[in-house]
């Protein structure tokens, strides 16, 4: 939905996801009279409707119910039973289906429905929570490029977007940037330990490591040079950013991430393929 636009979007699930991307619809003008969200939880229902101003309700079907849009944001776990629920009220009409849950594929999803729809599978990832995102998204072969750009409307509330041509590399998007920041976190934990094992007090070490991070990230978006052009460039020889890299490459430090990330590729596949019934 753009803004200003007044077709109904209901949001299945009230959770972190959804609500950082209510948070940026509204931002971005969108009427919030014209969002529903569905949520279990009462105290998160009330929460959505006092910060936002939308329409939130206890049942999946009520806010399905005359929506233009549905985004599917539930847990993989129970994707079929809710999709099952909401296209029982989507019967007779096209609706854009967003699903933003790990591991549900298309064609899982549209024999849940069993309702006419535009399906679109998208993976976002945590930062999108900050409006600092990325979300990849894939589309059903019938989805035209209007439903397409309104998808890409949609989740763009929360960061940048990308569109693939195949659902196939889902899996290895889930390990790259959906699974991304947790490898991130980890080299920064590890970094911290070592500053404060060399004697820097924790506050400074994290301090440091934080814009150091922050500020590599910044270099590696706007300078237009890829990383490892930039890891040469701060590499004086014999230097010591050469001595520590020397031994992160003798303990195999791109192959560990090679193989975390290829770990977490497989596990995607082998969710999809247990969330599945056919």
């Amino acid at each position: 939905m753009t803004p200003g636009a007044t077709t109904p979007i209901a949001f299945i699930g009230g959770g972190n996801m959804a609500r950082s991307l209510i948070g940026g619809l509204v931002a971005r003008g969108a009427d919030p009279r014209a969002v529903r969200v569905s949520e279990p939880d009462a105290a998160r229902r009330d929460s959505l409707a006092h910060d936002f101003g939308v329409v939130a309700l206890a049942s999946n079907a009520d806010a399905a119910r005359g929506a233009g849009t549905l985004v599917l944001a539930v847990k993989p776990q129970v994707m079929r039973a809710v999709a099952r629920e909401v296209g029982s009220v989507l019967a007779g009409r096209r609706a854009l289906v967003v699903s933003i849950a790990a591991g549900i594929r298309i064609a899982d999803l549209a024999r849940w429905l069993a309702a006419p729809a535009a399906l679109v599978r998208a993976m976002p990832n945590t930062p999108a929570l900050i409006g600092a995102g990325i979300t990849a998204l894939v589309r059903a072969p019938d989805v035209d490029d209007d439903e397409a750009t309104r998808a890409e409307t949609l989740l763009s509330a929360a960061g940048e977007t990308l569109w693939l041509d195949d659902e196939g590399l889902m899996d290895a998007v889930t390990a790259v940037s959906g699974s991304g920041p947790a490898y991130v976190f980890a080299l920064m934990e590890a970094i911290e330990a070592a500053g404060v094992a060399q004697g820097l007090p924790a506050e400074t070490a994290r301090r440091l490591v934080l814009a150091t991070v922050l500020g590599a990230a910044r270099m590696a978006r706007d300078g237009g040079e890829p990383p490892g052009v930039l890891r040469e460039r701060v590499t004086s020889p014999k230097g010591t950013t050469a001595a520590a890299l020397e031994v992160l490459a003798a303990g195999g430090f791109q192959r560990l991430v090679g193989e975390a990330v290829a770990a977490a590729t497989r596990r995607g596949d082998a969710l999809a393929r247990e969330l599945s019934d056919g």
